[in-house]
């Protein structure tokens, strides 16, 4: 039969439009991780592997032919999580917290005053990141500007909306 004559898309997995989660780490980078991180990522892992999985294949197995897209897409969603944290966990290094706190490095606390407000940020790992929380992924420019510095001294993180100029007050293990 002619090509012209098939639906390309017809039978095609409603999840094929999901493309891999892209790594929030720079090329060739490991995956730097603090303890606690790493436990999380591997508890996600297994729950997903042993929890999720099963349950999301076992629904889309008994899900009427007519009703499956929803399921398909669900299995889909949960390996394409899978994908990224193996990923990520091929690329992990775990980076155990350091005895001094003489300079800003991954997984201490450091407290700055920007502006006249003082905010506390935590340098971790790129999936541990949460800047509302005060955790900062090691790769973002606002970390690698801080990465290095004592107390007293000035970091300035070049970011699209502009500078920001912060004032090391405090280097502390975290708590």
């Amino acid at each position: 039969m002619s090509r012209a004559f098939v639906d390309e898309d017809s039978g095609s997995d409603e999840a094929d439009d999901l493309a891999d989660i892209p790594l929030p780490l720079p090329a060739g980078a490991k995956n730097y991780m603090t303890p606690e991180g790493a436990v999380r990522l591997s508890a996600e892992l297994r729950r997903l592997v042993e929890g999720e999985l099963p349950r999301a294949k076992a629904a889309l197995a008994a899900a009427e032919p007519g009703d499956q897209s929803a399921a398909i897409r669900e299995v889909s969603e949960i390996e394409r999580r899978l994908a990224y944290l193996r990923r990520m966990e091929s690329l992990l290094e775990v980076v155990q917290e350091p005895n001094s706190t003489e300079r800003v490095v991954f997984g201490l606390e450091v407290q700055i005053e920007e502006g006249g407000a003082e905010r506390t940020y935590r340098i971790v790992g790129a999936d541990e990141s949460d800047p509302d929380r005060g955790l900062l992924s090691w790769a973002s420019p606002v970390a690698r500007s801080l990465v290095g510095k004592r107390v007293g001294d000035l970091a300035v993180a070049a970011l699209p909306r502009g500078e920001r100029r912060m004032r090391i007050v405090e280097i502390r293990r975290a708590t």
